[in-house]
């Protein structure tokens, strides 16, 4: 690519933050820019990582590959009224604002772009990640192919139709705080029948990973990997019965719709 940088991110908080991390981990010959109004912490991008360099927003948007719009849906107009007069016809602008979809992308700036709306977790800057993605009918497949690519030490890729995206957010963009909540409890309760608190948090959090390994790699329905092991009349099946008593399942169930049903009403 003959752009200065292949990847740049306006917006360098949580999420944008850990998407900077995963390219420039993932790609050290790659050249990054980074732009927050909030200085901090881009520096602390460029300092962590070589390949990384601070920008300001009309670099990076008149000389990057790919620009990752890393803001709160809500913030997206104030931005894009500053950024839309410096976008190129070549640049590929990336999304991630929930329940934003590319047609307000598209309409925000101004002219047709290639524009690819993904949806990542946090786990993405330790390479264990989840990004859904869609693109616009102006994303080239050679150019879907690269972003893929470059992107893929942030974990598991996954294309999906994009009247599917925020069901499919709920679970998966949304969802690492609910499992943080679990391993939270489990080392509650590890304590609470004699665990030291760093012993029972790392136990807990092992698990959940091997657990949702465990399901990766072998497709099998996590039911009957739970029936695998409930022992008749064991320790397993009690715990099972407690949580169930509580609501567990529903619980679940319950906090990945109304995280959906939140997403629908940012779309208004």
């Amino acid at each position: 690519m003959d752009k200065q940088y292949t990847f740049s991110f306006l917006g360098c908080g949580n999420m944008g933050g850990a998407l900077a991390t995963a390219a420039a981990k993932g790609n050290p010959g790659m050249n990054i820019a980074v732009f927050d109004p909030m200085t901090e912490k881009a520096d602390a991008l460029a300092n962590a990582y070589e390949n990384v360099t601070v920008t300001d927003m009309a670099d990076a948007a008149q000389n990057s590959a790919y620009l990752f719009i890393g803001v709160k849906p809500q913030m997206l107009a104030s931005l894009f009224s500053q950024l839309s007069p410096l976008l190129p016809d070549d640049v590929t602008l990336v999304s991630m604002a929930a329940g934003t979809p590319i047609e307000a992308v598209e309409a925000l700036a101004g002219k047709a772009l290639p524009v690819i709306r993904i949806m990542p977790n946090i786990a993405v800057s330790v390479g264990k990640g989840v990004i859904l993605y869609a693109a616009n009918g102006q994303v080239g497949a050679e150019s879907l192919s690269f972003f893929v690519s470059a992107m893929s030490g942030a974990g598991l890729l996954d294309e999906i139709p994009e009247d599917k995206i925020d069901a499919a957010s709920a679970v998966s963009g949304c969802g690492p705080a609910f499992a943080y909540m679990f391993i939270e409890a489990l080392a509650d309760g590890g304590v609470e029948c004699g665990l030291p608190r760093d012993k029972a948090q790392k136990y807990a959090a092992a698990m959940l990973s091997g657990a949702a390994e465990h399901v990766l790699a072998t497709g099998i329905h996590p039911g009957a990997l739970k029936d695998a092991v409930c022992s008749p009349g064991g320790t397993t099946i009690a715990g099972v019965h407690a949580l169930e008593g509580k609501g567990f399942r529903g619980a679940a169930a319950d906090a990945v719709c109304a995280a959906y049903e939140k997403t629908l009403k940012l779309k208004g």
